[in-house]
């Protein structure tokens, strides 16, 4: 399959209402029932298993593609694809088989939210297995999710674990979703659980950040949700900047003066213009030389499974800082200025581009960049590993 090209057909198609539906702020069902036609769900799960058996550069790619039309699409599936993988990393090689056989039959969407920023529920053994109880403040797709992998803490000794839950299960109960200023049809919101009765199966193995609990290709699990964190930041950041070339060819500069001679429509724009174009488009393109960079390396270490170091993982996982650093910045930068190049008109409602900033900026505030620089800083001036820390 070509999946980048269906990826791009997607993008063509999220992209005509792009503006009205963010507007609307409705539960992105129609959305997700796109992509499930599309085939992208279920990209990353192995052919054998029914999936569209591609790898992580592909679905960065993807990610990428869709955020750049719509951010919180992409944002969307870039935590179904990160939630949906997290069995490979956490649940052993047999029962993350299992899992994406079943995803990849039902066509499941992956929702939820492991990080450890996150108030624990608490995971209690009964007779069938566990029953998972509390309130999750935030969690990824919430509102449209088949299935949630979410953070508990096991009764008695507080070993925090990978929980796989069906969205379904009388007991779980969405809250508010989609109130904040950006991100708006990601679906993101709180979520409680009474008494949810959980398969033994279900449970993954620790979350725990202790030193030697986590294999090193377990903690590669910290740098590939960077990176989706990252495609997302670039695929919004570049989405804006294509809109608004768009709109800087046809329409004249505010920084022109009236009073000159009018440029014709499609020549280039005054040196004013050019310069802030051709600035934003080197903090574009030197961020994503930098994701680049750290896609390969993941790729390498995910290729050696089990053989990975705990050195290797932590070069990986420092790229994936660097790369993350870069593109919020990027991407707060971008949003911001490139509004500049347009002038007043670009507060117009009609062409929505404040929404590329919404939801670059609802992004950056729960992933702000200062722990990555520290991060990058132990590691280049004390060679200290990064700790294993998630992304909301």
């Amino acid at each position: 399959m070509d999946w980048p090209h269906i990826a791009r057909e997607m993008a063509d198609d999220l992209a005509t209402d792009a503006v009205e539906r963010e507007q609307a702020g409705k539960p992105p069902l129609e959305e997700v029932a796109r992509l499930r036609e599309s085939g992208l769900l279920t990209l990353l799960a192995p052919a054998e298993l029914g999936g569209g058996g591609a790898d992580w550069r592909t679905a960065c790619t993807v990610v990428r593609t869709v955020a750049a039309a719509d951010g919180a699409i992409g944002h969307l599936l870039g935590n179904h694809y990160f939630l949906s993988y997290s069995p490979r990393f956490f649940a052993g090689p047999a029962r993350a088989a299992r899992m994406e056989r079943e995803s990849a039959a039902g066509q499941w969407c992956w929702g939820g939210g492991i990080a450890s920023h996150e108030p624990p529920l608490i995971l209690t053994p009964s007779a069938d297995g566990c029953l998972l109880d509390g309130y999750q403040r935030y969690a990824a797709g919430v509102g449209i999710a088949d299935r949630l992998v979410v953070r508990a803490a096991r009764y008695g000794t507080g070993e925090p674990l990978a929980v796989l839950v069906d969205a379904t299960r009388p007991g779980v109960v969405s809250g508010t979703v989609g109130d904040t200023f950006g991100r708006r049809l990601a679906a993101g919101g709180g979520v409680e659980f009474d008494s949810v009765p959980v398969a033994a199966d279900d449970v993954f193995g620790s979350l725990s950040p202790d030193e030697g609990v986590l294999s090193p290709f377990a903690s590669l699990a910290a740098p590939t949700a960077r990176l989706v964190s990252v495609q997302f930041c670039l695929g919004v950041a570049e989405g804006l900047l294509s809109e608004v070339r768009e709109y800087g060819r046809a329409v004249r500069s505010p920084w022109q003066p009236f009073s000159a001679q009018p440029w014709p429509v499609g020549a280039p724009q005054d040196p004013n213009a050019l310069t802030a174009f051709g600035e934003l488009a080197v903090v574009a393109r030197a961020a994503s030389a930098l994701a680049d960079q750290a896609v390969e390396a993941l790729m390498h270490g995910l290729a050696q499974g089990e053989d990975l170091d705990g050195e290797e993982c932590a070069e990986i996982a420092v790229l994936a800082s660097v790369a993350e650093a870069a593109a919020s910045r990027a991407a707060q930068e971008i949003t911001t200025r490139a509004l500049d190049v347009i002038g007043a008109d670009a507060a117009s409602s009609r062409h929505g581009f404040d929404r590329f900033w919404r939801d670059a900026r609802t992004h950056t505030l729960r992933e702000p960049v200062a722990p990555r620089l520290r991060e990058v800083g132990d590691y280049f001036l004390n060679g200290a590993h990064p700790p294993f820390t998630l992304p909301g």
